[in-house]
C-alpha cells in the first residue's frame, strides 16, 4: 500500500500521513520518548475515551478501589509480623483468598497470590517440571498467550520436547489431537481456558478429563475466562489455574494461582515462608485485598457478563458487518467469551486503523496487548489459518462492565469510516 503524501519514499519516517502501510519506526520513536514527555504530550481524561479493550486491562472497580484502600493508607503493616496490628492485614489476606476461592468454586487453601498471570503460568510450569523431573514432554497449544508459549520455547531450547496442538479455522481444539499427544513422559498439559485474541472457549472439562485419564498433571490459563464464565474447579480435576486481577477489575501487579490441594508442588520463588511456603516474598496486601473484592464482584455481576454484556457486543458485531463489506468475525463458529469480538476486514492494516482509531479516542487492538509494536501477524490467527493479509486485518474489541449503549453508538458511527478511509488508500480495494 502506497502512501499518498506528496514526498514520500522509500524512508517509513518521512511520512507525515496517516498511512495504510505500518510506521514501525515512527510508532517505536514514539515510544522511546521519555515516559514525562509523552506524558505532557498527550494526557486525555477517561471520560473523553470509548475503552474498548477490557482484555488487555480493566478498569478498577469502584468498589475494589474502596476495599484496597485502607491497606495503602492505614494498615501498611507486615502480614509476617507478630502484632496485632499485623493480624489485621494478615486477616484481610485470607478474607480474600475466600472471596477468590468462591468466584473459582475450591478450597481457600488452594489459592496461592502471586503478581501477575505470567506468574502464575509460570510458576505452573516449574510445579510440574521439578515434580516430575524424569518426565520431558510438554503438550500445549498453537494459541496460547506468550506467558505460555515463551516458557514452553525456552524449554524446548532446554531439551524438552513440546507438542503444539493446532486448531480449526474457527479456533476450535481436537480433544482426540490432545489425547494423541500425551505420551508416557509428559510433564504437563496447559490449554488456555479462554482465547485472548478471539474469545474462543475450549472445552476445559473434557481435556482435564483426558489428563486424568492419562495420570498427567493439567494447568489452564484462565486469566481471560475468569469473571466471565462460571468456573467450578470442585467439579474438574486439574492440578493448577491462573488468574490475573487487572483482568477483572483489580489492580495490576496482582495474581493468584489455584493449585489442587491433592498435587505435588514446588514453589518458584524461593525465600521466606510466605503464602504457606508455597510463594516467597512479602504479600502485596492491598492489592491482594483488592482482587479479592474484584473475584466478589465478579461473582454477584456473573450473570450481567452473560447477558448485557454479550447484547452489546453482539449488537456491535451486527452493525459492523451490515456497514463494512467484507468484513468478518474470526471464531465466529466456536462458543466464545461473551465480551470479545475479533474481526477481520479485507484490505487494511491494523495498525493504520489503531492510529486513525485512536485519534477519535477509541481504544482497542489488533490483538494481545503483550505484541503491540510487533509487526509480525498474530500467531492466533495465523493458526486459525488467517494468511499474513487477513491476520493483518484484523482488530479485536472487548467489551466490560462499564461500557454502555452510548459506546457502542459511537463505535458504530466511527470503526465503518476509518476502515473506509483506509480501503480507499488501498491501491488494490475493489471499487
Amino acid at each position: 500500500m502506497k502512501c499518498r503524501e506528496d514526498n514520500a519514499n522509500d524512508d517509513e519516517t518521512s511520512c507525515r500521513g496517516v498511512c495504510a502501510k505500518p510506521q514501525k519506526r515512527r510508532y517505536n520513536a514514539w515510544h522511546r520518548l521519555a515516559p514525562k514527555i509523552r506524558y505532557k504530550l498527550f494526557m486525555i481524561a477517561s471520560d473523553k475515551i470509548t475503552y474498548l479493550d477490557n482484555n488487555a486491562t480493566t478498569a478498577i472497580d469502584p468498589a475494589v478501589l474502596e476495599a484496597s484502600r485502607p491497606f495503602l493508607e492505614k494498615y501498611f503493616a507486615n502480614p509476617s509480623s507478630g502484632y496485632r496490628f499485623a493480624a489485621q492485614v494478615r486477616d484481610a489476606i485470607e478474607q480474600a483468598r475466600e472471596q477468590v476461592a468462591a468466584l473459582l468454586a475450591c478450597e481457600p487453601g488452594e489459592i496461592v497470590f502471586t503478581s501477575c498471570g505470567t506468574e502464575s503460568n509460570n510458576t505452573a510450569f516449574h510445579s510440574a517440571l521439578e515434580t516430575r523431573p524424569e518426565c520431558k514432554h510438554i503438550v500445549t497449544t498453537a494459541v496460547e498467550h506468550s506467558a505460555v508459549r515463551k516458557p514452553a520455547q525456552e524449554l524446548e531450547r532446554h531439551g524438552y520436547e513440546v507438542t503444539v496442538i493446532g486448531v480449526d479455522k474457527s479456533g476450535r481444539l481436537s480433544l482426540r489431537a490432545i489425547a494423541d499427544a500425551i505420551q508416557p513422559d509428559t510433564a504437563l498439559v496447559s490449554v488456555m481456558w479462554a482465547n485472548n485474541e478471539t474469545g474462543v472457549i475450549f472445552p476445559i472439562e473434557e481435556i482435564a478429563e483426558i489428563a486424568r485419564d492419562k495420570n498427567v498433571p493439567f494447568h489452564t490459563d484462565a486469566v481471560q475466562a475468569a469473571g466471565k464464565i462460571p468456573i467450578k474447579l470442585r467439579e474438574l480435576h486439574l492440578q493448577f489455574l491462573s488468574i490475573s486481577g487487572h483482568k477483572l477489575h483489580a489492580p495490576k501487579g496482582v495474581g493468584a494461582l489455584y493449585v489442587n490441594r491433592r498435587s505435588r508442588f514446588h514453589p518458584f520463588l524461593l525465600g521466606g515462608s510466605h503464602e504457606n511456603n508455597r510463594r516467597a516474598g512479602t504479600e502485596n496486601a492491598a492489592s491482594i485485598v483488592a482482587l479479592g473484592k474484584a473475584a466478589e464482584v465478579a461473582l454477584l455481576k456473573l450473570s450481567e457478563e452473560q447477558t448485557r454484556v454479550r447484547n452489546l457486543r453482539d449488537r456491535f458485531e451486527k452493525a459492523l458487518l451490515e456497514k463494512i463489506p467484507n468484513a468478518r468475525v474470526n471464531g465466529a463458529g466456536a462458543p466464545r467469551l461473551a465480551n470479545t469480538s475479533s474481526i477481520m476486514f479485507d484490505e487494511i492494516e491494523s495498525e493504520a486503523a489503531l492510529m486513525m482509531l485512536d485519534q477519535e479516542n477509541i481504544c482497542c487492538s489488533a490483538g494481545s496487548a503483550c505484541r503491540t509494536g510487533s509487526l509480525q501477524a498474530s500467531h492466533v490467527l495465523s493458526a486459525m489459518g488467517l494468511v499474513n493479509e487477513q491476520a493483518r486485518g484484523s482488530l479485536r474489541f472487548s467489551f466490560g462492565r462499564f461500557n454502555d449503549e452510548k459506546d457502542i453508538d459511537r463505535a458504530i458511527e466511527i470503526v465503518p469510516r476509518v476502515i473506509g478511509k483506509l480501503r480507499a488508500l488501498s491501491p488494490t480495494v475493489v471499487r
